[in-house]
């Protein structure tokens, strides 16, 4: 059976290592990328995670999210668990929701260089108010670039999978 070789894995260092440091402040640096097998196909790679928790800046109080990531990779993709512990790392960052959903994107795109990437945070309300930052980029002068200005002009800003309400 087919499968990735060991020395394709070299820079995956955290799946599977049951000493895993779990970071308490804000860490880009955990964020690790292994090799797309398919680059001559355009597909989404599609997180949930339901557990992001971050601190507001000004009270400290804690804000809980969602945070959904759809991206299409180029060469490079983002390992899971390192995505994980990336997103844990954010538990004592204090920031606003925009910001954070927006350092999200920034991160992945400079590990990855993805075709197409969107990041959207479904903040749980407070005082009544739920807050749901959304961001995308598409490479520069390509399909990925229009693709990116068509769902922001058209209000396409949800997952197509997720139900918003």
């Amino acid at each position: 059976m087919a499968g990735r070789k060991d020395e394709e894995l070299t820079d995956v260092t955290l799946l599977g290592n049951q000493g895993t440091p779990y970071s308490f402040e804000y860490n880009p640096e955990i964020l690790e990328s292994f090799d797309n097998q398919h680059p001559y196909r355009d597909y989404f790679v599609k997180f949930n995670c339901p557990e992001f928790t971050t601190l507001c800046p000004k009270t400290g109080q804690p804000d809980f999210a969602t945070i959904y990531i759809s991206y299409i990779p180029d060469e490079k993709m983002v390992e899971s668990k390192s995505l994980k512990l990336y997103l844990f790392s954010f538990r004592n960052h204090g920031d606003f929701h925009e910001d954070s959903v927006n350092i999200i994107m920034n991160d992945l795109i400079e590990l990855m260089d993805p075709r197409y990437i969107e990041v959207w945070g479904k903040f749980t309300p407070r005082g009544g108010i739920s807050i749901d930052p959304y961001c995308n980029y598409g490479k520069s002068d390509t399909k990925y670039e229009k693709m990116a200005e068509h769902r922001m002009m058209n209000h396409d800003m949800y997952p197509e999978t997720i139900d918003n309400r």
